[in-house]
């Protein structure tokens, strides 16, 4: 029987990928700019809570913003109205970025002209909480509407993150979702994740996510 090779690709890439991600958090502190990932399903209102955040901090921060997408170039037209640089990422199939990805976007950006920059992560809670993109932190989106069983089904997203934004709490007396049951199974997974309940459509609980990312911004810096 012929002999055959076993070639591990997804290490290789994964190592050469934490490689590149270094290099990049090294670049981004000597220049003192914070990156942000934020990531959740389609539909979670990633955009919509970018564009609330940057509205929260404008005065007082200078902000850009990569966006990534398999095709099209709708949400960084959004961010863009906003008065806000954007760059877009479209990566024609791959269903997530990774720091060689986010390593051409900051190419194309400022860095002594910004404070932080904020990653909109191809729509997705597998592909994307396994790739080190060089952000200081990672946030992710759980909307209501998508229900309260996700960190049974995608526990390593909740594992990775930092913080938790539970979108869409508008919908809570229309969805069977119990947040009691949703915390105690994320802090489960992740003890030190931090939870903000929110509503994009209302402004509920936005300030306290937007003070939590100043906050963080603030300590980076120092």
């Amino acid at each position: 029987m012929t002999e055959i090779r076993l070639i591990e690709i997804k290490e290789d890439i994964l190592a050469d990928n934490d490689k590149v991600a270094e290099e990049i958090r090294n670049r981004l502190h000597s220049r003192q700019v914070f990156m942000l990932n934020l990531m959740a399903s389609p539909g979670g209102g990633k955009t919509s809570l970018i564009i609330e955040t940057l509205r929260g901090l404008k005065q007082s921060m200078r902000a850009g913003v990569i966006e990534g997408d398999i095709d099209s170039m709708v949400d960084a037209e959004k961010v863009a109205k906003e008065g806000i640089p954007a760059v877009q990422l479209r990566t024609g199939g791959a269903c997530h970025l990774d720091a060689v990805m986010v390593e051409m976007a900051l190419r194309e950006m400022d860095l002594y002209a910004l404070d932080l920059i904020i990653i909109e992560n191809i729509g997705n809670l597998v592909c994307p909480a396994e790739f080190d993109t060089g952000a200081v932190k990672n946030a992710m989106i759980l909307s209501v509407p998508e229900g309260d069983d996700k960190p049974l089904k995608y526990p390593l997203m909740f594992t990775v993150c930092d913080a938790l934004v539970v979108n869409k709490i508008d919908y809570l007396t229309m969805a069977d979702f119990d947040m009691k049951v949703l915390k105690e199974r994320v802090l489960k997974l992740n003890p030190k994740i931090r939870i903000f309940e929110v509503s994009c459509k209302t402004g509920e609980g936005i300030p306290a996510w937007i003070q939590w990312l100043r906050d963080e911004v603030a300590n980076f810096k120092k």
